[in-house]
């Protein structure tokens, strides 16, 4: 039994109750506020989505974490890519569940991490408005103490690696200022602390070189064409409610990079999308999705890199447990397992 590709699932820590989130929302807040308050917007849409296996977690219970890692590894997907925030001046956000990971070494299972470079505002994370904690980029001593952490990590047993170089996630390169530079001074201070240099993949398409990437992703979701909307029922107003919908069978084909996927291009894999929890009537929907469905996108994103040799063929999924967006892997209990299962029989050649 071989795998086709090296499947990373990104991994979002918003499980447990912050300060900063308390001030914002209410006290306990955590994703699962946004999820369980959700209604359907139409007929036929299934809303809320409700966790099955694993329940509403706490991501403080190391139970929790090992139980995730045990699901992932049991159907296929070689590791995390923790989603970590660096705000700037030193200040971290959402940090326990990887730091208690990195600190005990539990679970044993392979990660990266994804450096989530943008500002919390009130909009993006339920509907709100004004901006909330602002991302800084703050010279040359903070990135030097941002290194110092992910050097920690970088030498744990179980980093994720290409060619030996760790693997490093930029959600917003193109907001760095000087990005190609501040990198640059990554990968120095990487040789001088006795690695090879660094391998660092930007969550957006943009010019590689410029930017001083090592490779970027394609999440097709990004780059829907209006013409996908356009379609009988795509903009729909009802009591009301004006907000964006397409069936998965759709979209699916859109999800895959027309272009095709040349030297540095990452694709993503999407198992759905519905942001309702987060946006409410401006939420953009994909519906009627369903396991076999999935299989199929998973199948055909495979095969669009499957002449790549394994090392290097990085396949990402969105994601793991991004509820409050509708796009998880985790058991629910429209379909428990389903989704989990379909990946892998797919990424497990006979």
């Amino acid at each position: 039994m071989t795998r086709r590709a090296r499947l990373i699932a990104f991994y979002l820590p918003q499980f447990h109750p912050i300060a900063e989130n308390d001030a914002a929302w209410g006290p306990g807040f955590t994703e699962w506020t946004n999820v369980t308050k959700t209604s359907p917007l139409f007929p036929g849409h299934v809303q809320p989505k409700l966790p099955a296996d694993l329940g509403f977690y706490d991501l403080r219970v190391p139970e929790t974490r090992q139980q995730q890692a045990d699901m992932a590894a049991a159907h296929g997907i070689e590791g995390f890519c923790y989603w970590h925030y660096w705000m700037g001046d030193g200040r971290r956000l959402l940090e326990r569940p990887f730091q208690e990971v990195l600190e005990t070494g539990k679970p044993d299972f392979p990660y990266c991490l994804g450096w989530a470079n943008h500002s919390w505002d009130g909009k993006g994370w339920m509907g709100g408005e004004g901006e909330l904690i602002e991302q800084k980029y703050s010279g040359e001593e903070d990135a030097r103490a941002h290194f110092a952490f992910l050097l920690e990590a970088f030498r744990d047993k179980r980093y994720m690696r290409i060619n030996d170089l760790p693997i490093l996630v930029i959600y917003r390169p193109n907001e760095i200022p000087n990005c190609k530079s501040y990198l640059d001074f990554w990968r120095r201070l990487a040789r001088e602390n006795g690695l090879k240099g660094l391998f660092v993949i930007g969550d957006t398409p943009g010019d590689n070189a410029a930017l001083g990437l090592d490779g970027s992703m394609y999440s097709g979701q990004r780059h829907l064409q209006a013409s996908v909307w356009d379609a009988p029922g795509g903009w729909d107003r009802i009591q009301g409610k004006t907000f964006k919908k397409v069936p998965y069978i759709e979209v699916m084909r859109h999800l895959l990079n027309p272009g095709g996927y040349g030297s540095g291009d990452y694709p993503v894999i999407i198992p759905n999308w519905d942001t309702t929890p987060r946006l409410g009537d401006n939420a953009m929907i994909f519906y009627d999705n369903h396991p076999e469905l999935f299989r199929i996108h998973v199948r055909q994103t495979l095969d669009a890199v499957a002449e790549r040799p394994l090392e290097e063929n990085l396949v990402f999924i969105r994601a793991w447990n991004e509820w409050a967006e509708g796009n998880y892997l985790e058991p629910d209990l429209e379909f428990g397992t389903a989704m989990l299962e379909n990946i892998k029989k797919e990424v497990e050649a006979e």
